[in-house]
This record gives C-alpha cells, sequence and structure tokens, in this order.
C-alpha cells in the first residue's frame, strides 16, 4: 500500500488546526509547525476547502479553520479529499476490475484490502488523533 505525501500533509495540517479550535491558522504557521512544504500545502488546503474539511476567512485576521469538529472528521474523509480513490491499480479503481483465468480471485481481494482499509482509516477521527490536552480543549469548547 502506498500513503500519499498529500494525504500525510493534509491530516498534520488538519490536526494542527485542530489544535487551535479558536483562532484561525495561516498555511505559513501550519507548513512551519510542521515541516511541510508551503507550495505544496497550499494546493493541499485548497483541496481540503472544497471537501469541506477546512474554511477559511481572508484578511489580515484570515485563515483556516476545521470545516467541523474534529471528532467528525475521519482519516478516510481527509484520503479521500486528496486522492480521490481509496486504493487503486496502476491508477484504476478496483471496481471495474476483472482477470481471466486463473487471477480471477485476485481483484476480490484487492477489493477485501481496500474495505479493510477504509474501515481502519473510518474509524480514526481527528479529535482521537490529539494530545490529551488538546483533546480536553476541544471537549470544552464543545460543552460552552
Amino acid at each position: 500500500m502506498h500513503i500519499s505525501a498529500k494525504a500525510d500533509y493534509a491530516t498534520r495540517a488538519l490536526l494542527e488546526l485542530a489544535c487551535e479550535p479558536a483562532r484561525p491558522l495561516t498555511c505559513e504557521a501550519i507548513a512551519s509547525a510542521q515541516q511541510i512544504p508551503f507550495r505544496f500545502l497550499k494546493s493541499v488546503v485548497g483541496e481540503l476547502r472544497k471537501a469541506g474539511l477546512v474554511r477559511s476567512q481572508r484578511g489580515c485576521e484570515g485563515g483556516y479553520w476545521l470545516g467541523r469538529p474534529a471528532g467528525e472528521i475521519t482519516l478516510l474523509d481527509v484520503a479521500r479529499a486528496v486522492d480521490g480513490e481509496l486504493i487503486t491499480l496502476r491508477g484504476e479503481s478496483l471496481a471495474a476490475l476483472r482477470y481471466p483465468g486463473p487471477a480471477a480471485g485476485l481483484p476480490g481481494v484487492w477489493r477485501q484490502v481496500e474495505a479493510g482499509a477504509a474501515a481502519v482509516l473510518g474509524g480514526v477521527t481527528l479529535a482521537s488523533l490529539l494530545p490529551a490536552a488538546a483533546a480536553e480543549r476541544l471537549d470544552r469548547k464543545g460543552a460552552a
């Protein structure tokens, strides 16, 4: 399996945003904190915005916030937002994959791998990855 740099960077950026829910963060601040190339991050954040995982505000007090609560954003959401299909074979979806003869059962195995990965990633939220202190801040904010 291959985890793309986009999915890794996107998740790390969202975790930075989740730690600071009360104020917007700039791409520069996120890139610096996570040691992510700024230009690449800017592109990734654009994809996250289109998917509704972040929202933005322009201006001197602008930046990015999570588009929804950290407990409602899964790693599966992030991966699909930036990569589309979770697992592909030579860039093609597994859905229509068919092989002849003795290899006919192999596409089903690849689809099981994809389903398993989706189950794992779909069960992990940003909130579950945060350090205890950050998660506690999120809980207090949600209760207010």
